[in-house]
């Protein structure tokens, strides 16, 4: 049976192109040299100088940094609590209402979402800012995290843990030593999900932050609405460099990892 047919060459051509030849264009114009995003008048990197001299740029960059590593922790640890606690805790009163409580937020729309917690925060907070925008995406981000521990955790041999309560160890130390390692592949890519979240947040912060704190995605919306600025295509080619870079160290350390452990079988086996 034939697999590949011209049929497939081009709807998978059709749709590689439709994703990324617009970040392709992007590239390309971010070395225009005119301030016309649209007219080619040369090749230059000045738009990236300008844009490492825009103080108000790189503040919102640093502001949304700082407010993602923070978020993401704090959604990792609060996300890893409640999908422990949803495989290992059993029947329990209150577990539906438990569990939608933690899926909810994933169909939810994201005005809803910013809505609630604008008006949850306002009363609380004199004022609101980095600190109400950490706490928003904390909250929408655990409830991936707790997805994807909870599906490491369903898998997980529990004899292991019961092994380490026989030989002496109290449940902190037994989920500690054992569990927590075994896991955390699942904890770092909740991590990750979570920054990566936050990072591309715009509706949510837009309700949840005040005067002193504006995010990247906030200033590049800003900016956009008064029309495209060569420095946009700048920035957005140093974010994709950044995410390509990532990926391609994450996918060689996978690889890496699976050729350890195929020889660490095979020297066992021989």
């Amino acid at each position: 049976m034939k697999r590949f047919t011209w049929f497939n060459a081009t709807s998978l051509t059709l749709g590689f192109a439709f994703l990324y030849l617009p970040m392709i264009i992007l590239v390309i114009y971010s070395f225009n040299a005119s301030k016309l995003v649209t007219v080619w008048a040369g090749f230059s990197t000045k738009w990236y100088g300008e844009l490492m001299r825009n103080d108000q740029m790189l503040d919102a960059a640093w502001v949304t940094i700082k407010v993602a590593v923070a978020s993401s922790t704090l959604a990792t640890i609060l996300g890893t609590m409640a999908a422990y606690v949803m495989v290992r805790g059993g029947r329990f009163m209150g577990r539906t209402l438990f569990s939608g409580m933690i899926f909810a937020p994933l169909v939810m729309p994201e005005v809803i979402t910013g809505l609630s917690l604008f008006l949850l925060f306002k009363p609380i907070f004199t004022q609101m800012g980095a600190h109400t925008i950490i706490l928003a995406h904390a909250t929408f981000a655990m409830c991936y995290v707790s997805v994807v521990v909870s599906s490491r955790l369903v898998s997980f041999d529990k004899s292991l843990e019961e092994a380490a309560l026989d030989l002496g160890c109290t449940p902190f130390e037994s989920f500690r030593l054992v569990t927590l390692p075994i896991i955390a592949p699942a904890v770092i890519s909740g991590w990750l999900l979570a920054f990566t979240l936050s990072l591309d947040d715009l509706v949510i912060a837009n309700f949840t932050t005040g005067p002193d704190a504006t995010t990247l995605p906030m200033k590049i919306w800003s900016a956009v609405r008064l029309g495209v600025n060569p420095q946009i295509n700048a920035l957005s080619t140093l974010m994709i460099g950044v995410v390509t870079i990532g990926v391609i160290i994450a996918s060689i350390s996978t690889k890496r990892a699976a050729l350890r452990q195929k020889a660490d079988e095979q020297a066992a086996a021989g």
